[in-house]
């Protein structure tokens, strides 16, 4: 590719998304409160390589509850949030593998599993 070609092409890129519109987007709470709230989510995903026995139920669940609630509001303002929206989707997500992960141990014998192999 050309020197010429790569700078229009670059030119043309940045027109269409660096621009006074992004600029304004990337300035509001409609960017900023989705990105912050992605904390949740990360720390789930870093979350689930821990040991089952660390997980509060009570939390997961509260989780789970908040992310699906906040999905719908996500979706009802207007303009639709669509990073908010996927946010939520992650932390939902992230936050049912642990509940899974919980369930496991403290109901369908990880608990016990973990104990025996302590022992051993």
């Amino acid at each position: 590719m050309s020197n010429k070609v790569q700078q229009v092409a670059t030119k043309s890129l940045m027109a269409k998304y660096l621009n006074k519109d992004t600029l304004k987007y990337m300035l509001t709470t409609h960017f900023w409160g989705p990105v912050s709230n992605f904390g949740i989510p990360i720390a789930a995903l870093y979350d689930l390589n821990k040991d089952e026995a660390l997980i509060s139920g009570s939390m997961t669940s509260a989780l789970v509850v908040y992310s699906a609630v906040f999905m719908r509001y996500a979706l009802a303002v207007t303009p639709k949030n669509y990073l908010l929206f996927g946010c939520h989707v992650i932390n939902t997500a992230a936050q049912t593998g642990q509940g899974i992960r919980y369930i496991k141990y403290h109901y369908f014998g990880g608990k016990e599993k973990a104990e025996a192999a302590e022992e051993k």
